[in-house]
């Protein structure tokens, strides 16, 4: 099976900044499922307003099913900010999906603080700075806080994302070292 890194987290945590220095140091592929989602279907808001928020989880879920089953070389996904949080029921094969992905030794969870408020009070910030963005304070700060403790019950690798991207994607890097052997021709340096 191909190997892939799953970075998980909320909007703001810092995934697409990490992946792609994590990628580059592991000279794996990098793929954002945001982005991968855009390409196929065009806009998540108006996606969403079509087919509202189950239909984009389902259809986010195939997404990554389709991105996963393609994989021909070992990747880093950047998956979607609520793709650990979706309902049990918006698809019969996401429970076994979830729990597969969260069990993984190469999951890791990024976050800007463990601690609630700090955590609320970084993503906010960081997702209300995105112009691309339709969200307001009251909105983000709602999505955070119901999604803080399920991120925080996953049992997987967790990772504080404040601080330099690539102090981070290095301390990933270890964790995939650690759990994947690389020979070490194949290794890229360190920093």
């Amino acid at each position: 099976m191909i190997p892939l890194v799953h970075l998980i987290g909320p909007g703001g945590a810092g995934k697409t900044t990490v992946g792609p220095l994590l990628a580059q140091r592991l000279a794996w592929r990098f793929v954002d499922l945001d982005q991968v989602f855009i390409e196929q279907q065009g806009d998540v808001a108006a996606f969403m307003a079509r087919h509202g928020y189950a239909g984009y989880a389902a259809r986010n879920i195939e997404t990554y099913e389709q991105l996963r089953a393609a994989a021909t070389a070992p990747t880093v996904i950047a998956m979607s900010s609520g793709f650990m949080t979706y309902p049990a029921d918006v698809s019969e094969r996401y429970p076994a999906l979830r729990d597969a992905i969260e069990a993984d030794p190469l999951t890791a969870l990024l976050l800007p603080s463990f601690e609630l408020e700090r955590c609320v009070e970084r993503v906010v910030e960081r997702q209300l700075a995105r112009p691309y963005l339709n969200g307001d304070r009251a909105s983000e700060t709602r999505r955070i806080r119901e999604r803080h403790p399920v991120f925080m019950a996953l049992r997987c690798e967790r990772f504080i994302s404040e601080g330099e991207p690539l102090a981070i994607a290095c301390d990933i890097e270890g964790l995939v070292r650690r759990r994947l052997p690389i020979t070490r021709q194949d290794a890229p340096p360190t920093r």
